[in-house]
Protein backbone atom coordinates (compact mmCIF):
# COMPACT_ATOMS: atom_id res chain seq x y z
CA UNK A 1 0.00 0.00 0.00
CA UNK A 2 1.66 3.22 -1.14
CA UNK A 3 2.15 5.61 1.77
CA UNK A 4 0.04 9.05 1.62
CA UNK A 5 2.45 12.05 0.84
CA UNK A 6 3.34 14.34 4.10
CA UNK A 7 1.45 17.48 4.82
CA UNK A 8 2.96 20.71 3.19
CA UNK A 9 5.22 22.50 5.91
CA UNK A 10 2.52 25.32 8.19
CA UNK A 11 3.94 28.84 8.09
CA UNK A 12 4.70 29.89 11.66
CA UNK A 13 2.98 33.06 12.96
CA UNK A 14 4.54 36.50 13.24
CA UNK A 15 3.90 39.23 15.15
CA UNK A 16 4.44 42.57 13.19
CA UNK A 17 6.94 45.04 15.88
CA UNK A 18 4.67 48.22 15.07
CA UNK A 19 4.58 51.67 16.65
CA UNK A 20 1.33 52.16 18.71
CA UNK A 21 0.55 55.20 20.23
CA UNK A 22 1.84 55.73 23.76
CA UNK A 23 -1.36 56.08 26.33
CA UNK A 24 0.70 58.48 28.03
CA UNK A 25 1.02 61.91 26.07
CA UNK A 26 3.30 64.69 27.42
CA UNK A 27 2.13 68.05 27.56
CA UNK A 28 2.79 69.29 24.35
CA UNK A 29 1.03 66.31 22.77
CA UNK A 30 3.95 64.30 21.99
CA UNK A 31 4.49 60.26 22.80
CA UNK A 32 6.22 59.10 25.18
CA UNK A 33 9.64 58.07 23.30
CA UNK A 34 9.63 54.76 21.65
CA UNK A 35 12.96 52.56 20.70
CA UNK A 36 13.08 50.91 17.45
CA UNK A 37 12.87 46.91 17.64
CA UNK A 38 15.39 44.93 18.55
CA UNK A 39 16.32 42.25 16.50
CA UNK A 40 16.02 38.65 18.25
CA UNK A 41 19.55 36.58 18.13
CA UNK A 42 20.32 33.10 16.07
CA UNK A 43 19.59 30.40 17.62
CA UNK A 44 22.10 27.42 17.25
CA UNK A 45 20.86 23.85 16.51
CA UNK A 46 21.71 20.68 17.79
CA UNK A 47 21.17 16.72 17.09
CA UNK A 48 18.74 14.77 19.26
CA UNK A 49 19.87 11.73 20.59
CA UNK A 50 18.39 8.83 19.26
CA UNK A 51 15.25 7.40 21.19
CA UNK A 52 14.82 3.75 21.70
CA UNK A 53 11.89 1.65 20.25
CA UNK A 54 10.76 0.66 23.67
CA UNK A 55 10.70 4.21 24.73
CA UNK A 56 8.51 5.36 21.73
CA UNK A 57 6.30 2.65 22.24
CA UNK A 58 5.82 3.72 26.10
CA UNK A 59 4.99 7.08 24.88
CA UNK A 60 1.98 5.73 22.98
CA UNK A 61 0.41 3.48 25.23
CA UNK A 62 0.96 6.53 28.04
CA UNK A 63 -1.04 8.79 25.96
CA UNK A 64 -4.32 7.71 27.02
CA UNK A 65 -4.19 7.36 30.78
CA UNK A 66 -5.02 10.41 32.00
CA UNK A 67 -8.17 10.30 34.21
CA UNK A 68 -10.30 13.46 32.00
CA UNK A 69 -9.92 11.53 28.44
CA UNK A 70 -13.14 9.38 26.77
CA UNK A 71 -11.94 6.33 25.33
CA UNK A 72 -11.58 6.27 22.06
CA UNK A 73 -15.02 4.91 19.68
CA UNK A 74 -12.48 1.83 17.88
CA UNK A 75 -9.05 0.83 17.90
CA UNK A 76 -6.36 1.64 15.26
CA UNK A 77 -3.30 0.16 16.89
CA UNK A 78 -3.80 -2.65 13.93
CA UNK A 79 -3.26 -0.27 11.53
CA UNK A 80 -0.23 0.55 10.09
CA UNK A 81 0.34 4.65 11.17
CA UNK A 82 2.75 6.67 9.13
CA UNK A 83 4.69 8.44 11.23
CA UNK A 84 6.37 11.58 10.61
CA UNK A 85 10.22 12.36 11.81
CA UNK A 86 10.18 13.90 14.85
CA UNK A 87 12.03 17.73 14.40
CA UNK A 88 14.51 18.83 16.93
CA UNK A 89 13.54 21.40 18.16
CA UNK A 90 16.52 23.20 20.81
CA UNK A 91 15.45 24.22 24.21
CA UNK A 92 17.34 27.49 25.54
CA UNK A 93 17.89 26.96 28.95
CA UNK A 94 17.15 29.79 31.63
CA UNK A 95 19.52 33.06 31.12
CA UNK A 96 21.58 33.43 34.00
CA UNK A 97 20.68 36.74 35.27
CA UNK A 98 22.75 36.38 38.59
CA UNK A 99 25.14 39.11 39.40
CA UNK A 100 28.82 39.16 39.70
CA UNK A 101 29.38 38.07 43.13
CA UNK A 102 27.67 34.54 41.82
CA UNK A 103 29.55 31.89 39.82
CA UNK A 104 27.40 29.60 37.37
CA UNK A 105 27.99 27.34 34.59
CA UNK A 106 25.66 28.32 32.23
CA UNK A 107 24.48 25.80 29.59
CA UNK A 108 23.20 27.92 25.82
CA UNK A 109 20.93 24.84 24.59
CA UNK A 110 19.95 21.94 25.41
CA UNK A 111 18.34 19.36 22.88
CA UNK A 112 15.04 17.86 23.11
CA UNK A 113 13.48 15.35 20.63
CA UNK A 114 9.02 15.57 21.17
CA UNK A 115 7.33 12.75 20.12
CA UNK A 116 4.76 13.11 17.82
CA UNK A 117 1.26 13.21 19.06
CA UNK A 118 -1.30 11.52 17.08
CA UNK A 119 -4.93 13.44 16.55
CA UNK A 120 -7.67 11.40 18.25
CA UNK A 121 -10.90 11.13 16.77
CA UNK A 122 -13.82 11.94 18.23
CA UNK A 123 -16.11 9.74 19.39
CA UNK A 124 -19.90 9.73 17.85
CA UNK A 125 -22.19 10.94 20.11
CA UNK A 126 -25.80 10.20 20.67
CA UNK A 127 -25.05 7.40 18.02
CA UNK A 128 -24.77 10.11 14.59
CA UNK A 129 -22.08 9.91 12.93
CA UNK A 130 -18.71 12.46 13.53
CA UNK A 131 -18.75 15.00 11.27
CA UNK A 132 -15.33 16.81 10.47
CA UNK A 133 -15.41 20.43 11.56
CA UNK A 134 -14.18 22.74 8.82
CA UNK A 135 -12.01 25.28 9.59
CA UNK A 136 -11.70 28.85 7.96
CA UNK A 137 -9.06 30.82 7.66
CA UNK A 138 -9.08 34.84 8.39
CA UNK A 139 -10.90 35.44 4.87
CA UNK A 140 -13.81 33.52 5.76
CA UNK A 141 -12.12 30.72 3.21
CA UNK A 142 -11.56 26.83 4.54
CA UNK A 143 -8.59 26.41 5.60
CA UNK A 144 -7.20 24.05 2.84
CA UNK A 145 -6.76 19.50 4.44
CA UNK A 146 -3.92 17.94 5.29
CA UNK A 147 -3.34 15.14 2.79
CA UNK A 148 -2.99 12.71 5.87
CA UNK A 149 -6.25 13.43 7.02
CA UNK A 150 -7.32 11.29 10.50
CA UNK A 151 -3.53 9.76 10.57
CA UNK A 152 -1.91 13.36 10.44
CA UNK A 153 0.23 13.85 13.60
CA UNK A 154 0.59 16.78 14.76
CA UNK A 155 4.15 18.12 16.73
CA UNK A 156 3.63 20.13 20.30
CA UNK A 157 5.03 22.73 19.19
CA UNK A 158 2.46 23.39 16.16
CA UNK A 159 -0.68 22.26 18.76
CA UNK A 160 0.57 25.09 21.14
CA UNK A 161 1.61 27.74 17.93
CA UNK A 162 -2.45 27.29 17.58
CA UNK A 163 -3.63 27.59 21.16
CA UNK A 164 -1.45 31.06 21.24
CA UNK A 165 -3.06 32.31 18.23
CA UNK A 166 -3.22 36.46 18.86
CA UNK A 167 -7.36 37.34 20.43
CA UNK A 168 -8.86 40.65 19.44
CA UNK A 169 -11.39 43.20 20.18
CA UNK A 170 -14.19 40.26 19.70
CA UNK A 171 -12.50 39.13 23.56
CA UNK A 172 -12.99 42.74 25.26
CA UNK A 173 -15.93 41.98 28.05
CA UNK A 174 -19.39 43.51 27.90
CA UNK A 175 -18.62 45.59 30.98
CA UNK A 176 -15.09 46.48 30.86
CA UNK A 177 -15.82 50.57 31.60
CA UNK A 178 -17.90 49.68 34.79
CA UNK A 179 -14.97 47.28 36.05
CA UNK A 180 -12.15 50.10 34.76
CA UNK A 181 -14.31 52.64 37.40
CA UNK A 182 -14.33 49.98 40.40
CA UNK A 183 -12.99 46.96 40.04
CA UNK A 184 -15.30 45.49 42.69
CA UNK A 185 -18.27 45.41 39.68
CA UNK A 186 -16.47 42.43 38.83
CA UNK A 187 -18.58 39.87 41.35
CA UNK A 188 -21.70 41.48 39.25
CA UNK A 189 -21.18 38.49 37.03
CA UNK A 190 -20.94 36.22 40.05
CA UNK A 191 -24.35 34.61 41.20
CA UNK A 192 -24.50 33.30 44.71
CA UNK A 193 -25.68 29.78 44.49
CA UNK A 194 -27.56 27.62 47.07
CA UNK A 195 -26.34 25.78 50.09
CA UNK A 196 -24.22 23.03 49.69
CA UNK A 197 -25.90 19.88 49.19
CA UNK A 198 -29.26 21.41 47.45
CA UNK A 199 -29.98 20.46 43.69
CA UNK A 200 -28.71 23.77 42.15
CA UNK A 201 -25.36 23.96 43.90
CA UNK A 202 -24.63 20.46 43.21
CA UNK A 203 -26.82 19.43 39.75
CA UNK A 204 -23.91 17.23 38.86
CA UNK A 205 -24.47 14.87 42.06
CA UNK A 206 -28.01 15.41 43.47
CA UNK A 207 -29.89 14.66 39.88
CA UNK A 208 -30.15 11.90 37.91
CA UNK A 209 -28.22 11.63 34.43
CA UNK A 210 -30.79 12.21 31.55
CA UNK A 211 -32.90 9.62 30.02
CA UNK A 212 -30.82 7.56 27.05
CA UNK A 213 -27.36 8.27 28.77
CA UNK A 214 -25.33 5.86 31.47
CA UNK A 215 -24.93 7.43 34.43
CA UNK A 216 -20.82 8.28 34.98
CA UNK A 217 -19.03 5.68 37.26
CA UNK A 218 -17.79 6.95 40.29
CA UNK A 219 -14.14 7.67 39.46
CA UNK A 220 -14.11 8.00 35.43
CA UNK A 221 -13.36 11.21 33.99
CA UNK A 222 -17.06 12.37 33.83
CA UNK A 223 -17.39 12.03 37.27
CA UNK A 224 -14.10 13.64 38.28
CA UNK A 225 -14.88 16.73 36.05
CA UNK A 226 -18.51 17.28 37.40
CA UNK A 227 -16.58 17.15 41.30
CA UNK A 228 -14.20 19.31 40.57
CA UNK A 229 -17.15 21.55 38.81
CA UNK A 230 -18.67 21.67 41.90
CA UNK A 231 -16.29 22.35 44.23
CA UNK A 232 -15.34 25.51 41.69
CA UNK A 233 -18.65 27.24 42.02
CA UNK A 234 -18.64 26.37 46.25
CA UNK A 235 -15.43 28.38 46.46
CA UNK A 236 -16.56 30.80 44.26
CA UNK A 237 -19.50 31.27 46.12
CA UNK A 238 -17.37 31.70 49.46
CA UNK A 239 -15.19 34.18 47.80
CA UNK A 240 -18.56 36.80 46.47
CA UNK A 241 -19.79 36.11 50.09
CA UNK A 242 -16.70 37.81 51.60
CA UNK A 243 -16.36 40.20 48.86
CA UNK A 244 -19.53 41.62 48.78
CA UNK A 245 -19.58 43.52 51.73
CA UNK A 246 -18.96 47.24 51.12
CA UNK A 247 -17.56 48.55 54.87
CA UNK A 248 -14.93 47.19 56.21
CA UNK A 249 -16.13 46.28 59.41
CA UNK A 250 -17.83 43.19 57.87
CA UNK A 251 -15.30 41.97 55.66
CA UNK A 252 -13.34 39.31 57.62
CA UNK A 253 -9.80 40.02 56.07
CA UNK A 254 -8.22 36.92 57.57
CA UNK A 255 -10.99 34.91 56.00
CA UNK A 256 -10.30 36.22 53.45
CA UNK A 257 -6.14 35.28 53.51
CA UNK A 258 -7.11 31.52 54.90
CA UNK A 259 -9.39 31.20 51.62
CA UNK A 260 -6.75 32.69 48.94
CA UNK A 261 -4.09 30.32 50.43
CA UNK A 262 -5.71 27.29 48.29
CA UNK A 263 -5.99 29.40 45.46
CA UNK A 264 -8.30 32.36 44.07
CA UNK A 265 -10.78 31.36 41.35
CA UNK A 266 -9.73 33.65 38.08
CA UNK A 267 -13.07 35.59 38.32
CA UNK A 268 -12.43 37.50 41.51
CA UNK A 269 -8.13 37.02 41.42
CA UNK A 270 -7.93 41.41 40.24
CA UNK A 271 -9.67 42.28 43.29
CA UNK A 272 -8.06 39.56 45.71
CA UNK A 273 -4.50 40.65 44.95
CA UNK A 274 -5.41 44.43 45.12
CA UNK A 275 -7.02 44.09 48.89
CA UNK A 276 -4.33 41.62 50.03
CA UNK A 277 -1.55 43.98 49.21
CA UNK A 278 -3.63 46.67 50.67
CA UNK A 279 -3.86 48.48 47.62
CA UNK A 280 -7.57 48.79 47.17
CA UNK A 281 -9.61 50.25 49.85
CA UNK A 282 -12.77 48.29 50.50
CA UNK A 283 -15.23 51.15 51.29
CA UNK A 284 -17.23 52.88 48.32
CA UNK A 285 -16.07 56.15 48.73
CA UNK A 286 -12.71 55.96 49.32
CA UNK A 287 -11.81 52.91 46.71
CA UNK A 288 -12.93 55.18 44.16
CA UNK A 289 -11.21 58.31 45.07
CA UNK A 290 -7.96 56.53 45.68
CA UNK A 291 -8.24 54.24 42.57
CA UNK A 292 -8.25 57.82 40.39
CA UNK A 293 -5.44 59.46 42.46
CA UNK A 294 -3.04 56.54 42.17
CA UNK A 295 -3.96 55.80 38.92
CA UNK A 296 -3.27 59.64 37.78
CA UNK A 297 0.08 59.71 40.37
CA UNK A 298 1.33 57.11 37.81
CA UNK A 299 0.56 59.06 34.68
CA UNK A 300 1.95 62.19 36.43
CA UNK A 301 5.31 60.02 36.98
CA UNK A 302 5.26 58.88 33.27
CA UNK A 303 5.46 62.47 32.05
CA UNK A 304 7.58 63.06 34.46
CA UNK A 305 10.40 60.80 33.65
CA UNK A 306 9.35 60.32 29.64
CA UNK A 307 7.94 64.07 28.95
CA UNK A 308 11.08 65.52 27.85
CA UNK A 309 12.20 63.37 25.46
CA UNK A 310 14.70 59.97 25.31
CA UNK A 311 17.70 62.24 25.90
CA UNK A 312 16.92 62.98 29.06
CA UNK A 313 16.60 59.10 30.05
CA UNK A 314 19.21 57.88 32.78
CA UNK A 315 20.87 55.69 29.81
CA UNK A 316 22.21 52.85 31.49
CA UNK A 317 19.08 51.91 33.20
CA UNK A 318 17.17 52.61 29.76
CA UNK A 319 19.69 50.21 28.28
CA UNK A 320 18.96 47.59 30.39
CA UNK A 321 15.50 47.93 30.33
CA UNK A 322 15.90 47.73 26.83
CA UNK A 323 17.37 44.41 26.63
CA UNK A 324 15.31 42.79 29.02
CA UNK A 325 12.01 43.78 27.86
CA UNK A 326 11.78 41.68 24.51
CA UNK A 327 12.99 38.45 26.38
CA UNK A 328 9.89 38.65 28.86
CA UNK A 329 7.98 35.71 28.16
CA UNK A 330 8.87 35.40 24.05
CA UNK A 331 5.92 33.74 21.73
CA UNK A 332 2.95 35.19 24.12
CA UNK A 333 1.20 37.10 21.62
CA UNK A 334 0.49 39.25 24.56
CA UNK A 335 4.36 39.93 25.30
CA UNK A 336 4.47 39.87 21.58
CA UNK A 337 2.55 43.34 21.04
CA UNK A 338 4.39 46.34 21.32
CA UNK A 339 1.96 48.33 23.59
CA UNK A 340 2.63 45.64 25.84
CA UNK A 341 6.34 45.84 25.82
CA UNK A 342 6.08 49.77 25.92
CA UNK A 343 3.88 49.62 29.08
CA UNK A 344 6.38 47.30 30.70
CA UNK A 345 9.47 49.51 30.15
CA UNK A 346 7.64 52.66 31.77
CA UNK A 347 6.78 50.36 34.56
CA UNK A 348 10.06 49.07 35.50
CA UNK A 349 11.97 52.70 34.39
CA UNK A 350 9.67 54.68 36.47
CA UNK A 351 10.31 52.04 39.40
CA UNK A 352 14.39 51.90 39.32
CA UNK A 353 14.35 55.72 38.72
CA UNK A 354 12.23 56.22 41.96
CA UNK A 355 14.44 53.21 43.74
CA UNK A 356 17.42 54.73 43.28
CA UNK A 357 18.99 52.88 46.07
CA UNK A 358 18.78 49.79 43.77
CA UNK A 359 17.84 51.09 40.25
CA UNK A 360 17.29 48.38 37.39
CA UNK A 361 18.00 44.86 38.27
CA UNK A 362 17.89 42.15 35.94
CA UNK A 363 14.95 39.56 36.82
CA UNK A 364 12.45 42.11 37.80
CA UNK A 365 11.11 42.43 34.57
CA UNK A 366 9.54 38.82 34.94
CA UNK A 367 8.01 39.63 38.79
CA UNK A 368 6.40 42.28 37.02
CA UNK A 369 4.17 40.09 34.35
CA UNK A 370 1.68 38.04 36.93
CA UNK A 371 0.42 41.49 37.93
CA UNK A 372 0.00 42.67 34.63
CA UNK A 373 -1.91 39.57 33.37
CA UNK A 374 -4.31 38.90 36.31
CA UNK A 375 -5.11 42.66 36.14
CA UNK A 376 -5.67 42.43 32.19
CA UNK A 377 -7.61 39.91 33.43
CA UNK A 378 -11.03 41.54 34.65
CA UNK A 379 -11.43 43.34 31.30
CA UNK A 380 -10.94 39.96 29.08
CA UNK A 381 -12.93 37.22 28.40
CA UNK A 382 -9.73 34.73 27.04
CA UNK A 383 -6.17 34.12 28.67
CA UNK A 384 -4.67 37.75 28.59
CA UNK A 385 -1.71 35.80 26.79
CA UNK A 386 -3.36 35.58 24.06
CA UNK A 387 -5.33 38.76 23.85
CA UNK A 388 -3.42 41.78 21.80
CA UNK A 389 -3.52 44.64 23.97
CA UNK A 390 -3.99 47.49 20.80
CA UNK A 391 -7.37 46.13 20.89
CA UNK A 392 -7.77 47.44 24.49
CA UNK A 393 -9.00 51.19 24.64
CA UNK A 394 -6.14 53.21 25.95
CA UNK A 395 -7.63 54.13 29.00
CA UNK A 396 -7.87 50.64 30.13
CA UNK A 397 -4.52 49.87 29.14
CA UNK A 398 -3.49 53.02 31.14
CA UNK A 399 -5.22 51.55 34.38
CA UNK A 400 -3.60 47.96 34.37
CA UNK A 401 -0.39 49.44 33.71
CA UNK A 402 -0.86 52.18 36.73
CA UNK A 403 -2.31 49.09 39.18
CA UNK A 404 0.58 46.48 37.87
CA UNK A 405 3.04 49.58 38.77
CA UNK A 406 1.53 50.20 42.25
CA UNK A 407 1.43 46.84 43.42
CA UNK A 408 4.22 45.11 41.23
CA UNK A 409 6.05 48.07 44.16
CA UNK A 410 4.28 46.95 47.14
CA UNK A 411 5.73 43.33 46.42
CA UNK A 412 9.70 44.84 46.32
CA UNK A 413 9.14 46.72 49.23
CA UNK A 414 9.39 43.72 50.86
CA UNK A 415 12.29 41.94 48.98
CA UNK A 416 14.04 45.42 48.73
CA UNK A 417 17.32 43.74 49.93
CA UNK A 418 17.34 41.31 47.58
CA UNK A 419 18.45 43.94 44.56
CA UNK A 420 20.54 46.56 46.27
CA UNK A 421 24.24 46.29 45.78
CA UNK A 422 25.94 43.36 46.54
CA UNK A 423 22.41 42.10 46.97
CA UNK A 424 22.58 40.87 49.91
CA UNK A 425 19.04 39.30 50.95
CA UNK A 426 19.69 36.43 48.01
CA UNK A 427 22.81 36.34 49.73
CA UNK A 428 21.41 35.49 53.11
CA UNK A 429 18.73 33.44 51.40
CA UNK A 430 20.99 31.28 49.45
CA UNK A 431 23.12 30.53 52.77
CA UNK A 432 20.33 29.50 54.18
CA UNK A 433 19.05 27.22 52.03
CA UNK A 434 22.10 25.33 52.19
CA UNK A 435 22.11 25.15 55.75
CA UNK A 436 18.18 23.97 55.86
CA UNK A 437 19.38 20.88 53.03
CA UNK A 438 21.19 19.61 55.45
CA UNK A 439 19.14 18.96 58.00
CA UNK A 440 16.02 18.38 56.05
CA UNK A 441 18.08 15.98 53.43
CA UNK A 442 21.57 15.11 54.54
CA UNK A 443 22.73 12.76 52.02
CA UNK A 444 21.82 15.13 49.42
CA UNK A 445 24.08 17.84 50.84
CA UNK A 446 26.52 15.42 51.28
CA UNK A 447 26.59 14.61 47.67
CA UNK A 448 26.50 18.10 46.54
CA UNK A 449 29.91 18.56 48.84
CA UNK A 450 31.56 15.48 47.10
CA UNK A 451 30.67 17.11 43.69
CA UNK A 452 31.93 20.23 44.55
CA UNK A 453 28.35 22.08 44.11
CA UNK A 454 27.72 25.53 45.54
CA UNK A 455 24.11 26.60 45.70
CA UNK A 456 24.48 30.12 44.38
CA UNK A 457 25.01 28.72 40.85
CA UNK A 458 21.73 27.55 40.95
CA UNK A 459 19.56 29.03 43.69
CA UNK A 460 20.54 32.42 43.04
CA UNK A 461 17.82 32.42 39.79
CA UNK A 462 15.62 30.71 42.41
CA UNK A 463 15.25 34.08 44.54
CA UNK A 464 16.15 36.44 42.15
CA UNK A 465 13.47 35.93 40.11
CA UNK A 466 11.03 33.60 42.53
CA UNK A 467 11.06 30.35 39.95
CA UNK A 468 9.38 32.51 37.52
CA UNK A 469 12.06 31.13 35.01
CA UNK A 470 11.54 27.55 36.25
CA UNK A 471 7.52 27.34 35.81
CA UNK A 472 4.68 28.68 33.68
CA UNK A 473 3.39 32.09 34.49
CA UNK A 474 -0.28 30.64 35.52
CA UNK A 475 1.86 28.39 38.20
CA UNK A 476 3.49 31.23 39.40
CA UNK A 477 0.18 33.18 39.66
CA UNK A 478 -1.36 30.27 41.58
CA UNK A 479 1.72 30.24 43.60
CA UNK A 480 1.64 33.79 44.07
CA UNK A 481 -2.01 33.32 45.47
CA UNK A 482 -0.81 31.54 49.06
CA UNK A 483 2.32 33.93 49.00
CA UNK A 484 0.05 37.33 49.29
CA UNK A 485 -1.81 35.07 51.92
CA UNK A 486 0.97 34.13 53.72
CA UNK A 487 2.11 37.71 54.47
CA UNK A 488 4.44 40.69 54.05
CA UNK A 489 7.77 38.68 54.49
CA UNK A 490 6.09 35.27 52.28
CA UNK A 491 8.17 36.54 48.60
CA UNK A 492 11.33 36.16 51.26
CA UNK A 493 10.95 33.35 53.93
CA UNK A 494 8.54 31.28 52.49
CA UNK A 495 9.57 31.36 49.50
CA UNK A 496 13.04 29.72 51.14
CA UNK A 497 11.10 26.91 51.93
CA UNK A 498 9.36 26.08 48.70
CA UNK A 499 13.19 26.00 47.30
CA UNK A 500 14.15 24.19 49.64
CA UNK A 501 11.20 21.22 49.03
CA UNK A 502 11.23 21.97 45.28
CA UNK A 503 14.93 20.95 45.45
CA UNK A 504 14.62 17.69 48.07
CA UNK A 505 11.35 16.59 45.47
CA UNK A 506 14.38 15.61 42.86
CA UNK A 507 17.15 14.55 45.70
CA UNK A 508 16.97 10.76 43.74
CA UNK A 509 17.64 11.97 40.69
CA UNK A 510 20.66 14.50 41.42
CA UNK A 511 22.41 11.77 43.79
CA UNK A 512 22.97 9.41 40.98
CA UNK A 513 24.24 13.00 38.76
CA UNK A 514 27.86 13.79 38.81
CA UNK A 515 28.60 17.75 38.79
CA UNK A 516 28.30 18.55 35.28
CA UNK A 517 24.98 16.51 35.07
CA UNK A 518 23.19 18.07 38.22
CA UNK A 519 24.04 21.78 36.90
CA UNK A 520 22.47 21.26 33.72
CA UNK A 521 19.99 19.44 35.56
CA UNK A 522 19.36 22.07 38.02
CA UNK A 523 19.31 25.28 35.35
CA UNK A 524 16.36 23.36 33.46
CA UNK A 525 14.33 21.76 35.88
CA UNK A 526 11.08 19.55 34.25
CA UNK A 527 8.71 21.67 35.77
CA UNK A 528 7.72 23.75 32.89
CA UNK A 529 4.78 21.32 32.00
CA UNK A 530 3.61 21.71 35.82
CA UNK A 531 0.18 22.64 36.74
CA UNK A 532 -1.74 23.87 39.67
CA UNK A 533 -1.89 20.03 41.10
CA UNK A 534 1.95 20.31 41.83
CA UNK A 535 1.98 23.67 43.04
CA UNK A 536 -0.33 23.13 45.60
CA UNK A 537 1.46 19.74 46.32
CA UNK A 538 4.70 21.72 46.56
CA UNK A 539 3.28 24.90 48.43
CA UNK A 540 1.81 22.30 50.93
CA UNK A 541 5.40 20.73 51.59
CA UNK A 542 6.57 24.13 52.04
CA UNK A 543 4.41 24.67 54.79
CA UNK A 544 5.57 21.45 56.57
CA UNK A 545 8.80 22.30 56.33
CA UNK A 546 8.27 25.73 57.72
CA UNK A 547 6.17 24.89 60.58
CA UNK A 548 8.75 22.36 61.68
CA UNK A 549 12.23 24.16 60.63
CA UNK A 550 11.17 28.12 61.59
CA UNK A 551 12.99 29.29 64.62
CA UNK A 552 14.34 26.39 65.34
CA UNK A 553 17.50 26.35 64.51
CA UNK A 554 19.31 26.21 68.17
CA UNK A 555 17.43 23.22 69.08
CA UNK A 556 18.25 21.03 66.18
CA UNK A 557 21.59 22.46 65.83
CA UNK A 558 23.14 19.71 67.27
CA UNK A 559 20.79 16.65 66.91
CA UNK A 560 21.05 14.44 64.07
CA UNK A 561 19.53 13.84 61.11
CA UNK A 562 16.13 11.36 61.31
CA UNK A 563 15.60 9.47 58.85
CA UNK A 564 11.56 10.00 58.85
CA UNK A 565 11.60 13.46 58.33
CA UNK A 566 12.56 13.09 54.36
CA UNK A 567 8.96 11.32 53.62
CA UNK A 568 7.35 14.22 54.82
CA UNK A 569 8.74 16.01 51.49
CA UNK A 570 6.33 13.15 49.68
CA UNK A 571 9.22 11.22 48.59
Amino acid sequence: MNQPNAPPARPHSAHAYMAVPAIFRTASGRSAPSRPALRNSARASLSSSSIRQTEWEDAWDSSSDREDDEEPATSARAAPIPIRASRVSPTASGLSHSGGNSSSISTSWVSASYHPTPVKATPPVGGQPAHRAVVETENGAAAPESKLGAWEMVEPDEAEEEGRRAAGREALRADCEDVLRDPMQLLAGLTLSSAPGSPRASPSLGSRAPSGHASPRPGSGISISRQRSVRTERRRDKFAKILSCDTVSSVDIAALKRLAWNGVPEEVRPIVWQLLLNYLPLPLAPRLVTLTRKRKEYAALVEQYFGRGPAFLDQQIWHQIEIDVPRTRPGAPLWSCSATQRALERILYVWAIRHPASGYVQGINDLATPFFEVFLSAYVSVDPERFDVSHLPQDVLAAVEADSFWCLTKLLDGIQDHYISQQPGIQRLVKRMGELVKRIDSPLATHFEDQGVEYMQFAFRWMNCLLMREISVKCTIRMWDSYLSEGADAFSQFHLYVCCALLVKFSDKLRDMDFQEMIIFLQRLPTNDWSDNEIELLLSEAFVLKSVWQGADNHFANLPMREGLPSMMGR
